[in-house]
């Protein structure tokens, strides 16, 4: 996909897809409140490999450093529209 401006509710919908699709979990239990880990159960292994969905959807680099501190749905949105524009 290429790199183009995308609404934040655009970047919210993808990553709960992707989070809904990788975790198994239904759509309506990712909510940007919910924490990767504590709520929708996602171990290490998940969490890199969403790590990798997410720079292979938008286009972006995360470094692991800052991914590590983007453990809810909200600070991926946050994260992904600061590298989107």
């Amino acid at each position: 996909m290429e790199n183009q401006t995308l609404s934040k509710e655009e970047i919210e919908r993808r990553v709960r897809k992707i989070v809904s699709n990788y975790l198994q979990v239904a759509p309506e239990q990712v909510k940007l409140s919910s924490h990767l880990v504590d709520d929708l159960g996602a171990d290490s292994l998940d969490l890199t490999e969403l790590a990798v969905a997410f720079e292979d959807e938008f286009q972006v680099e995360i470094p692991d450093s800052e991914f590590a501190k983007m453990m809810t749905i909200s600070g991926v949105v946050e994260a992904v529209k600061v590298r989107v524009g």
